[in-house]
């Protein structure tokens, strides 16, 4: 494994730890307005990357034509959506879990809906980076991961401070905001072992990395950002995201 592709798979996960270690400098909750450009911020990162770094390299990959993007994309909702179904969880502003009936803990649920957001980001790093073998540049792969990275760091923030809130301490609320990240590198290297068996389905894999950000977003993360007041801030904080993760993978690609 070279410096780069290690770099890679690890930053997303540094980004989460930076962002949970903030419950040691922060007394109370992340206030409702940041946490609104926080959550839209992290939106437009991903759909930026959805669309810029694996949707159009997947067309240029199948020689311009749109089944395997189509295809992969629809495989990545599906198996978000399975696992969603499947999975208890409970998202930081529902008062409810989704999923089966347990007698999990809310903290323990609350970090799985994390963890169920985090897999496709993963993906979508192993994915881009196995697509610098048959195309894409390591550059522009790095761009994607340090784009996750940065999205990723009020994402744990915004994971470890509401557990705090909920009554864990300080360590054990950095600790589950950070092991919420662990499963990144793990989706990473899964994909990249799939693509190195599969190599002509890669722009499928690359599409399918795409749907399954882009659920996480429809489901999750606009909800979430379109409850109670300023909602124009989450506006906002979509936009800069989208542009600065166009804006890296244009000029790094």
């Amino acid at each position: 494994m070279n410096s780069a592709l290690l770099i890679g798979i690890l930053l997303p996960l540094a980004g989460t730890m930076l962002g949970s270690a903030f419950v040691f400098f922060m007394k109370r909750d992340i206030p409702d307005r940041l946490q609104k450009t926080l959550l839209g911020f992290a939106s437009g990162v991903m759909v930026a990357a959805s669309v810029w770094s694996l949707l159009l390299p997947s067309a240029e990959m199948a020689g311009g034509s749109v089944v395997p993007s189509a295809v992969g994309f629809l495989a990545g909702v599906g198996f978000l959506l399975l696992i969603d179904e499947l999975t208890p969880h409970l998202h930081l502003s529902a008062g409810k879990a989704e999923g089966p009936r347990s007698r999990l803990s809310r903290t323990a649920m609350l970090a799985l809906a994390v963890t169920i957001h985090n897999l496709p980001e993963g993906m979508a790093v192993g994915v881009v980076f196995a697509g610098a073998e048959q195309g894409l540049t390591t550059t522009a792969a790095l761009a994607v991961a340090i784009g996750i990275a940065i999205q990723n760091i009020p994402e744990g923030a915004i994971i470890s401070m509401p557990m705090h809130a909920e009554g864990n301490s300080r360590w054990r609320s950095f600790l589950i905001g950070s092991l919420s990240g662990v499963v990144e590198p793990l989706g990473s290297v899964a994909i990249l072992l799939l693509a190195s068996v599969l190599g002509v389905a890669l722009p499928y894999l690359l599409a399918f990395a795409a749907g399954a950000m882009m659920y996480v977003v429809v489901e999750e993360l606009i909800p979430e950002t379109a409850q109670g007041r300023h909602t124009n801030l989450s506006t906002i904080g979509f936009a800069v995201g989208f542009v600065l993760m166009m804006v890296m993978d244009v000029v790094l690609g």
